[in-house]
């Protein structure tokens, strides 16, 4: 498999042109070869060592089917593949096929078209139960075009409603032997990462890059290159990750986000002295990418 940020790439055939065909639907709904991820709450279900995740087949998932929880993500290994909504304030089902396990844990030991899966199937699940209601007459709204988006059931309204993405940008920020990294109060003592933050309205990635590392840091963010993004949906962000060269050094915690911020060398991140990012994220991978002379 090629080297993909955790819970990317393109393992999921989403074949777009299906989701509105019912027919088509309710054919593969009903297939064998069909298979089901259950989404209990925000867990996806694994088992086995090392873990993978534990696919359904029709006849398992069954009683757990209803009109408004499953939801068509596409072809898997050749097969249909649908998210099962669970609600998560009742009892965790299938105790006798596997166990409920959060993404952030998933991401470290699933393969990476299992992980890309359960992402897939656990944004679209949360998303679902985040938008029961229109938000233009708010009216109850119902899954349409198999479960990829939803429609006001007002017929005086009828609005289409698409899942949500907030694109956020993630930068490091080097200057010359140096890379600039902050902490936020919240984090494990001695952790440090990657500036972060959502693109604004009417906003370039390239400025809110600049944007951020400012508001943040005071330090002026010149030459700004794209490295690669990650879908992070804690509930629904898609990271953008860049590089960037500083135009300025002095460092001042303009905002108030940060607890503190630093110019680190390569040699005190590999000292193991400092803390950094979950290995999942896209930020270690910039941090990574930067220690090793990127």
């Amino acid at each position: 498999m090629e080297d993909h940020n955790v819970f990317a790439g393109a393992f999921v055939d989403r074949i777009g042109e299906r989701r509105k065909d019912p027919d088509w639907l309710a054919e593969a709904l009903s297939s064998t070869e069909a298979r089901f991820v259950p989404v209990w709450g925000e867990r996806c279900l694994v088992a086995g060592d090392p873990p993978g995740a534990v696919l359904l087949d029709a006849d398992a998932a069954r009683a757990f089917i209803a009109d408004d929880n499953v939801i068509f993500l596409g072809l898997f290994r050749d097969r249909p593949a649908f998210a099962v909504a669970i609600p998560g304030d009742r009892d965790a089902p299938f105790g006798d096929l596997g166990e409920f396990k959060d993404l952030r844990y998933l991401g470290t030991v699933l393969a990476p078209d299992e992980a890309n899966l359960a992402a897939h199937a656990r944004a679209l699940a949360l998303w679902h139960s985040a938008t029961l209601y229109c938000g233009k007459c708010g009216s109850v709204s119902q899954p349409s075009a198999g479960g990829n988006t939803r429609r006001c059931c007002n017929p005086d309204c009828g609005q289409e409603i698409f899942p949500r993405t907030d694109p956020a940008i993630i930068v490091l920020v080097s200057d010359g032997d140096r890379c600039l990294l902050g902490r936020q109060p919240s984090w494990p003592e001695g952790r440090y990462s990657t500036i972060a933050g959502f693109v604004e309205p009417g906003e370039s990635l390239e400025d809110a890059v600049r944007r951020e590392v400012y508001e943040e840091t005071n330090v002026h963010a010149g030459a700004v290159r794209y490295h690669s993004s990650q879908p992070w949906p804690f509930p629904s962000s898609l990271m953008l990750g860049f590089v960037a060269e500083a135009t300025s050094t002095d460092i001042r915690l303009n905002d108030g986000e940060l607890e503190d911020a630093r110019w680190f060398s390569r040699d005190e991140l590999r000292s193991g002295d400092v803390g950094l990012p979950f290995r999942i994220s896209i930020a270690r991978r910039l941090v990574d990418h930067w220690i090793n002379g990127g």
